[in-house]
């Protein structure tokens, strides 16, 4: 599984319910796609992605099926998850309790 650096990090802060006992998957097919990391029990997506995601028209597309299926896609920048990881998982946390 060739994850990215940023992956690497947050999926160490994210695994074994380390977020409020919310238990995440990674690398998980719904719909036809491949998504980063999932809680199903929550029905959340997160994507990590790299400058070549800026505005993709293909990620509408991708989000807009998920939530089809019920799920919710959030989306943080490489860099955010790398400079900025506990800002990231608060983001992480408050989507989880809402």
């Amino acid at each position: 599984m060739n994850q990215t650096d940023a992956e690497t990090v947050l999926w160490n802060r994210i695994r074994n319910r380390q977020i409020d006992g919310y238990k995440f998957v990674r690398q998980y097919p719904i719909a036809g796609y491949i998504c980063d990391f999932v809680c199903r029990e929550k029905r959340l997506v997160i994507e990590v992605d790299g400058g070549q995601h800026n505005e993709s028209a293909a990620d509408a597309i991708r989000d807009h099926r998920l939530s089809e299926e019920g799920y919710k896609v959030i989306r943080f920048w490489n860099n955010d998850v790398l400079g900025n990881t506990e800002g990231v998982l608060l983001t992480i946390q408050s989507e989880l309790r809402e």
